[in-house]
């Protein structure tokens, strides 16, 4: 028990590991603006524009019965096809494979950069910089 506690412990507290829990929360509150963002701001003017829709209460009944809203349909317990739920998480995944795009393409330019930069450490060995300076001060 023991050793799979260590075990454990040394793939929790690795880099790798921290690091994708960090990406979860992060990646988790980013869904959460995502989602408000689509719900909030994206979806209200095109459902203006397309005649004062509103996309989150677009659904087919497939009942006999007849309601007015979404909500009360579901209240009622009514078998709906949601597309408009469908219609704002497709805008919403757009958006975050839009952005998640953007993203990755930044971290990439970014790499690409860091390897194209010059070594700018010094690794040369100190006799030879040694014998590189008594040969400098020989020629002077």
């Amino acid at each position: 028990m023991r050793k799979i506690l260590d075990e454990f412990k040394k793939f929790a507290l690795r880099g790798n590991a921290i690091d994708l829990a960090v990406g979860i929360i992060i990646g988790a509150a980013f869904n959460g603006i995502v989602t408000s963002l689509v719900k909030d701001i994206v979806t209200p003017p095109i459902g203006w524009l397309l005649g004062r829709v509103d996309f989150s209460d677009l659904y087919i009944n497939l009942t006999s019965e007849n309601f007015d809203s979404l909500a009360a349909a579901k209240q009622a317990g009514a078998a709906t096809i949601n597309y408009g739920m469908f219609i704002n998480a497709l805008i919403s995944f757009v958006i975050t494979a839009w952005v998640l795009f953007i993203l990755v393409k930044v971290i990439n330019k970014l790499k690409e950069q860091e390897r194209d930069e010059p070594q700018k450490t010094n690794n040369t060995p100190e006799d030879i910089a040694l014998l590189r300076e008594i040969r400098d001060s020989l020629k002077k």
